[in-house]
This record gives C-alpha cells, sequence and structure tokens, in this order.
C-alpha cells in the first residue's frame, strides 16, 4: 500500500527547500563502551535491523505541481552499505572531536535520490569508546518516533522500556492525519465537515490558541543576535545532569522536569545575551516548544504528530528561582490556551484540503523572513535503562536538532536511564558560543539544586 506524506511530513521538506543554508536532519548520538566490535559485523548487524523499518529501504516520489503529496516508494537496489560508514576522531578524541565531526555530519543535506538516512560509526573516542550517530530526515518522523527507531537498532530491540506515557495519549485527537486526502472535492469537503464536528466542543479553546499562535509567530521578538539569517556549517555541544537532581528540584518547587529544563534553558541564555552586550528583555526569547499528540499506540509509528506552544522564556529574570517560577506559570497559562489544540487543529485541516493548497501556502510561509519565534526547546522521553549495541553499553546518547527558518541556534532534550541530556545546534557564524551555552544549562541545574 502506497503511503503518502502528511502535510506536517511534507512541511518539512518544504522548510528545507525555503532556505539553501539548512538541513533538516534529525540525529541521535550513542557513546558506546569499548572495544569496538569488527566494523563488518557490527555494519551487517546494523544492516539487519535496519531492514525492519520500511522508511530505511525507501526513497520519497514527487509528483508534477504537487498535485498529490510525495509518497514513500520501494527503492530499487537498495543497499544498506551505501549509508553506513566508517570514520575516526583525531586524537585526543575527547567531546569537542566528537561533536566537531556530528557538526560537520549533520549540516549537510541527505540526497533525496537515496533513503533519508545515514549512520555513522565512529571510532577513536578516548576512554575506549566509541559512538554511533544515526541521521534521519525530519520528514520521516518527530522526535519521539525517532528515538523508538533508534532504540531498534540496539540489543533489546524495540522492547526499550520509555520513562514514561506520552502526555497527549490521553487527550483526543484530531483525524486526517493519514495525509491521503486527493483531489476529489467530496471527499476533502466530508473531510473537513468531519473534522469541524470532531472540534466543535473545543472550538473556542482552539480559536483562542490560534489568535496566540498566530500572534507569537507574526509579532517581532526583541531584535537580538539570537535569530536572522544563518550560514550552511554547524556547531554541536552537550550538556548532562542527573535526573535525580532534576527530581529533587521538582520535588522542592512543584514542577515539572520540563519546567525545571527551560528555566535551566533560561537563564543560559540569559547569559548569553549579557556575554554578547545585549539586554534581555521580557519579549528576548520567544521559545518554539513541540507538543506531541501521539498516542501511545502509535509510539511506532514513523511520522510527524506534534503541535506547539510558543512562551516567552523569562530571561529578563535573574533569579534562578523566580526564573522556574516564571517558567512553570507560563508553560500552565500556555497548556490551557489552547496553542496545542490550535495546533493539532491547524495540522488535521491542512491534511484534509487538497495538497496543491496546503503545499503553496507552506512553500510561502517558510520564504517568510519571520522573527517572532528565536529559538527552539524540543524534549524527548528516552529509555529508562542503558541500552546495549553488539553486547556493548551504551553510555550516553545525545540528541541532535537541525535549525531553521531563522532560528540561530536549537536545542534537544533526551532523558535516558539517569541523565537528562542536552544537544545544542547553533550556527557556526552568529552562534559560536554553543559550549557556553551548555554549560549555562548544567550550571543553572546546580543553582536551582541549591536552593532545593
Amino acid at each position: 500500500m502506497t503511503k503518502h506524506l502528511t502535510a506536517l511530513d511534507a512541511g518539512f521538506l518544504e522548510a528545507e527547500d525555503s532556505d539553501r543554508h539548512v538541513s533538516l536532519a534529525v540525529g541521535g548520538l550513542s557513546i558506546i563502551e569499548g572495544p569496538m566490535p569488527d566494523f563488518t559485523a557490527l555494519g551487517a548487524g546494523i544492516a539487519a535491523r535496519i531492514t525492519r523499518v520500511p522508511r530505511f529501504t525507501q526513497v520519497l516520489r514527487t509528483h508534477m505541481l504537487d498535485l498529490s503529496p510525495p509518497e514513500w516508494a520501494e527503492h530499487d537496489g537498495f543497499d544498506p552499505s551505501d549509508h553506513i560508514h566508517l570514520a575516526a576522531l583525531p586524537h585526543p578524541g575527547d567531546d569537542e572531536a566528537l561533536f566537531r565531526f556530528a557538526a560537520d555530519v549533520m549540516e549537510r543535506r541527505l540526497d533525496r535520490d537515496r533513503p533519508l538516512w545515514e549512520c555513522w560509526i565512529i571510532e577513536g573516542l578516548r576512554d575506549d569508546r566509541w559512538a554511533m550517530l544515526m541521521k534521519i530526515h525530519h520528514c520521516i518522523a518527530d522526535g519521539i518516533a525517532t528515538m523508538h527507531m533508534f532504540s531498534g537498532l540496539s540489543d533489546d530491540g524495540e522492547r526499550a522500556d520509555y520513562t514514561g506515557e506520552i502526555r497527549a495519549a490521553h487527550s483526543p485527537q484530531h483525524t486526517g492525519v493519514d495525509g491521503s486526502v486527493g483531489l476529489n472535492p467530496l471527499s476533502w469537503v466530508r473531510g473537513l465537515w468531519g473534522l469541524a464536528a470532531s472540534a466543535t466542543s473545543a472550538s473556542r479553546l482552539a480559536f483562542e490558541g490560534a489568535l496566540e499562535v498566530t500572534e507569537g509567530l507574526l509579532r517581532p521578538a526583541a531584535t537580538s543576535s539570537l535569530v536572522g539569517p544563518v550560514s550552511t556549517r554547524r556547531r554541536f555541544s552537550s550538556a548532562r545532569v542527573s535526573l535525580a537532581d532534576v527530581g529533587r528540584i521538582c520535588d522542592a518547587f512543584g514542577v515539572t522536569i520540563n519546567d525545571v529544563a527551560l528555566a535551566a534553558i533560561t537563564d543560559s541564555f540569559r547569559a548569553a545575551l549579557v556575554r554578547r552586550g545585549e539586554k534581555p528583555r521580557r519579549n528576548s526569547l520567544r521559545t518554539l516548544v513541540p507538543v506531541s499528540i501521539r498516542s501511545n499506540d502509535a509510539i511506532g509509528v514513523a511520522d510527524n504528530r506534534v503541535s506547539l506552544m510558543l512562551p516567552f522564556l523569562p530571561v529578563d529574570k535573574e533569579d534562578p528561582e523566580e526564573q522556574l517560577r516564571s517558567v512553570h506559570r507560563r508553560l500552565i497559562r500556555a497548556k490551557s490556551s489552547g496553542q496545542r489544540e490550535a495546533g493539532g487543529v491547524f495540522v488535521a485541516a491542512a491534511n484534509v484540503v487538497p495538497f496543491p493548497f496546503t503545499a503553496w501556502a507552506v512553500r510561502a510561509l517558510t520564504r517568510l523572513p519571520q522573527r517572532g519565534v528565536v529559538t527552539l526547546a524540543t524534549n524527548v522521553p528516552g529509555p529508562r535503562q542503558r541500552m546495549r549495541v553488539m553486547d556493548r553499553e551504551v553510555v550516553r546518547v545525545v540528541p541532535i536538532p537541525p535549525i531553521a527558518l531563522q532560528l540561530r541556534t536549537g536545542i534537544a532534550m533526551l532523558s535516558y536511564a539517569d541523565e537528562l541530556v542536552f544537544g545544542i545546534t547553533g550556527d557556526f557564524d552568529t552562534a559560536p558560543d554553543v559550549t557556553e551555552l551548555a554549560n549555562g544549562i548544567e550550571r543553572g541545574v546546580a543553582q536551582l539544586v541549591a536552593r532545593t
């Protein structure tokens, strides 16, 4: 059966096409205890697991004039060895060298004439370790589905136990996510009618949320060096904090893990603005916070199922505890404002409108020089237990987000085993301080721990 891309999936292709300087691939960097297995045997093992996922053996097939959505088709002559590569870090094989290599890999666009993924086996890490970098295009899957696919490459496969259920799984889901509506006017009119009927009970909330989302996208944030055109090159860094420490903060202040993470990000960005000689203002850091609308029984489905919130992070506040409480209040307000529901309605509506209209609209929107959103902060739950690859323990998993649409930095958070790991991607020319941002996040959590 042919599988079409949803409007949201295809939107990531359009966003990439809107700026020749961006690559909308997402990555997962696994650091593994050595010694590294024989590369031939390792590659064969990875290939066997990769081919279980249909998207990894398929290519995109597009249609002239966007008369119907792009669709997935089997790639004739698919050879997994074309996608699995071996690389070695220069001495001393430290985190700086590893992150430089990861940035180099992630900044290059994937070839759309081939399946949209790469796997890099990296040797030469210090402390007798090696690494595996998985890179896939964002049009294939969102963060939760991507983490599920990455886990499928481990010895435990898809049996990995995650840190909790998806929060949105218990919320009503909008229809129309399969993106299969064609050009028959009766079919999309019926789809819109069904969507309107299913959304009636939440229509007012979604309408109010839509106004807030629209305002957030159209009203420029305070002018700063954090937003603007980007180059083709990237920088990357990472921060790690103990989930036990984060839990202590949650218990002490009655907040969530996401609140703590965003408060630490707030403190780090405040320091970055001061470091750059800029004044942190109340409207300096409107942040795109993706929200999953994926049900628990769809964790393994390869597509994008996200809505969004657009809160301002309180970089104008200096005290860490005040930052945390303000983040908590603002997220509660954003969740109750209908922003998530509005995003879900937009996505569902796009899937029941003929694809040429949505494609042309997305293409136009992604080419606008938006200045309302300043950065991205996305949180993905990872496995509770440590994974193993070829009977070697995965000691750390680092998420790698893309940047696009004038965002010069993006942050992804991943809970893995007993750590919360932050991956920070920055534009090479305009965000040279990603390592300082990472250090600032760790410092922000440490300051909150000291207040418990």
